[in-house]
């Protein structure tokens, strides 16, 4: 972007309770769709009331993560970061700010327990259904 500074707004990481809030949001939401399948077995008529919270759930969340996603984006294009780090320029105090907030936003992100979630009850989804199927049968 251009050097005026009054183009480039400084992004803030979003608080506690929004960072907890959408990840739990997204903990039920993973663990309502692979919930699915067992529901299936168990008590059919639960099948549609969870998969709307899921889907619903889902929309919100990733709404949120592309929000913070294209936030990063656009401060690392505003204050060409990746430019003036691989030129080795000198930061300003406004571009080391962003950089810190950059850093500070990954490094609070909780989405690799979200990820960890996904995968555990996945591979329970899956051995469940296995195993209720053989019930079944």
């Amino acid at each position: 972007m251009s050097s005026d500074t009054t183009l480039r707004v400084k992004p803030r990481i979003y608080s506690n309770t929004i960072i907890t809030g959408a990840f739990i949001l997204g903990v039920l939401t993973a663990i309502a769709l692979r919930a699915l399948i067992v529901f299936m077995h168990v008590n059919p008529d639960w099948v549609r009331p969870i998969w709307y919270f899921a889907v619903v759930g889902n929309f919100f969340f990733f709404y949120f993560r592309f929000m913070i996603t294209q936030r990063r984006k656009k401060a690392i294009k505003d204050f060409e970061l990746i430019k003036k780090i691989k030129e080795g320029k000198r930061l300003t105090d406004d571009e080391r700010e962003v950089t810190i907030y950059l850093l500070s936003s990954i490094e609070k992100s909780l989405e690799n327990y979200n990820y960890l979630v996904i995968f555990i009850f996945s591979i329970l989804a899956i051995l469940l259904d296995i195993l209720l199927s053989a019930i079944g049968s």
